[in-house]
């Protein structure tokens, strides 16, 4: 594998009819600019309303949370895991990772990021392929974490390296359709994937929307925790954008209230029935102690006609955040959010009070059938009973 380091990129839209230039980035004097293509300007679509509205001429950003990169295109970067995995090749090769600009790692991402965005030009290693035997793949993984065994980051690169968050995962095709699967950590409980698929199966009672989710068979464990791409509808590429690259908001710390999630949903969908999706999922966060709801996990997609929507809820799991509290607030309150905090939370999008409660009973009578979920899903006995004694704990402020 050979880097090229890269001055100007092009960027193309692939979500709509044909995949059309959006425009071209730029580092010069170690900042970033952005000019959209005039073409795609008659289109009239915005791809990132809040922080890259359209308008002619060459723009940049004061913000350098993500280098001096916009955050539409930050979505696109590898982190956690994948910026491991890149940095690791970096330096078996002799280069600084230090070195390299946001502009170079979209090259490496070129068309096998996540959403519809594709980057020219492209490494063309940087890419996915079909699935082989997981279960080495599962062993590749913990040998490279356990034992810093380098031999294998070429075929985890392939695999995944393109996608995001701190779990270990890879992009496979399994027949039409696109799916990520992923791995333990060296962090992990060894029941992760049980947790998880657990998490699917009590989110699913409680009626938020969600990914299809399996667990792929193994011969070692009850299996790895799969989900259905939902950027990826028969292979056609859907844009999608972060709230974290839509609001420019730090997913490594708290940064949001649900309050501000709210507020942008019903801007940018115009649609109180997308904000009653997103409470249901507010809902679900606070009652089944998911306490990693960061800004990088809420999303939304857009249409080829520049439709909003909430995307389907992701990264649904045990987590008790950091130092004990949610990563965004729900009004004001991270520790222990209760009843009125999230009826007050409803009245941001004018969802009517009985409307919310009845959001928030069913979802009361998901996560109290835990037991059930953890043994379909054979949850350790550990895990089952400490996420149990968080849900209970949590359900007092109710």
């Amino acid at each position: 594998m050979k880097f090229e380091k890269v001055n100007l990129v092009r960027v193309f839209y692939a979500g709509g009819s044909n995949r059309i230039l959006m425009g071209r980035l730029a580092v010069k004097n170690h900042k970033i600019f952005f000019e959209y293509d005039r073409e795609f300007l008659k289109q009239g679509l915005e791809l990132s309303p809040f922080k890259l509205k359209l308008q002619p001429g060459v723009i940049s950003t004061n913000d350098f949370l993500y280098e001096g990169l916009f955050g539409i295109f930050n979505d696109s970067l590898p982190d956690g895991w994948g910026r491991l995995l890149l940095d690791r090749k970096l330096m078996n090769l002799g280069y600084n990772p230090g070195g390299f600009s946001p502009l170079d790692r979209l090259c490496f991402v070129g068309k096998h990021g996540m959403g519809a965005l594709q980057f020219e030009p492209e490494n063309p290693d940087g890419k996915s392929f079909s699935p082989k035997d997981l279960d080495k793949i599962a062993d590749e993984i913990k040998k490279f974490q356990d034992e810093d065994d380098d031999r294998y980051i070429d075929d985890l690169l392939r695999l995944g390296g393109s996608s995001a968050g701190a779990r270990p995962k890879i992009l496979i095709r399994n027949r039409e359709d696109d799916w990520i699967v992923k791995f333990r950590s060296s962090i992990d409980p060894s029941d992760i994937s049980s947790i998880e698929y657990a998490y699917h199966l009590m989110a699913v009672k409680a009626k938020v929307d969600v990914p299809n989710a399996k667990l792929f068979p193994s011969r070692k464990t009850i299996g790895f925790f799969g989900v259905k791409r939902f950027d990826r509808e028969k292979g056609k590429p859907i844009h999608m954008h972060s709230m974290s690259g839509l609001l420019h908001a730090d997913h490594r710390i708290p940064s949001l209230d649900y309050e501000t999630i709210m507020k942008a949903t019903l801007f940018l969908t115009r649609d109180v029935r997308e904000c009653k999706k997103q409470f249901r999922a507010a809902v679900f966060n606070v009652l089944s102690h998911n306490r990693d709801d960061h800004s990088k996990n809420f999303s939304f997609l857009m249409d080829k006609k520049g439709k909003w929507i909430v995307s389907p809820s992701y990264d649904l799991t045990f987590s008790s955040g950091p130092g004990g509290e949610h990563s965004t607030m729900v009004m004001g309150e991270g520790k222990n959010p209760g009843l009125q905090h999230l009826l007050k939370l409803a009245e941001i999008a004018d969802i009517k009070k009985d409307e919310a409660c009845e959001i928030i009973d069913e979802t009361i009578a998901a996560v109290s059938e835990w037991d059930c979920f953890a043994e379909e899903s054979k949850v350790g006995r550990t895990s089952s009973k400490l996420i149990k004694s968080a849900i209970q704990s949590g359900l007092r402020h109710f």
